[in-house]
């Protein structure tokens, strides 16, 4: 059996496709480099023979997966923004509707617009600044900003 350079070239291609297909996890990519490389190696001449190609794909993506896919996790996870959702306590937000004292309605936060319970005893009209006092799941506990109402 006789596999060629553009083989291996074809196998990496698809197994980095398939790695972007798949849901995160960042394990085929590995493979599919080894395979580039193998491929790579081979068309300059230096693949060696089919069991020699074999040994050096597998060991390739082992030893990558092993190596690198801690720090490629962990680079993905610090570029993501990780900002704890506690943090918008004392955020300043601005009431979508009248809040009535202890009420229900939405603020409008960053842009979005979200669930939000007055929790003073004043009533917060609409488009008055308000600030986060509390976080609770997706609620936010909010009180008349600067005693205004």
């Amino acid at each position: 059996m006789t596999i060629l350079w553009w083989h291996w070239l074809i196998l990496g291609l698809l197994l980095v496709a398939a790695e972007m297909a798949a849901p995160g996890g960042f394990f085929i990519i590995f493979f599919g480099v080894a395979a580039l490389l193998i491929g790579l190696l081979t068309a300059v001449g230096l693949g060696g023979a089919l069991w020699m190609q074999l040994l050096m794909f597998s060991v390739l993506s082992v030893a990558s997966l092993w190596l690198f896919r801690h720090r490629l996790m962990a680079w993905f996870e610090r570029s993501r923004s990780t900002e704890p959702v506690d943090a918008l306590v004392g955020q300043s937000c601005r009431a979508l509707g009248d809040l009535t004292p202890r009420g229900a309605g939405q603020v409008e936060l960053r842009g979005s617009a979200w669930a939000a319970r007055n929790g003073s005893d004043v009533a917060i009209g609409r488009d008055a600044p308000c600030r986060v006092v509390r976080v609770e799941g997706l609620t936010l506990h909010v009180e008349p900003e600067g005693g205004q109402s």
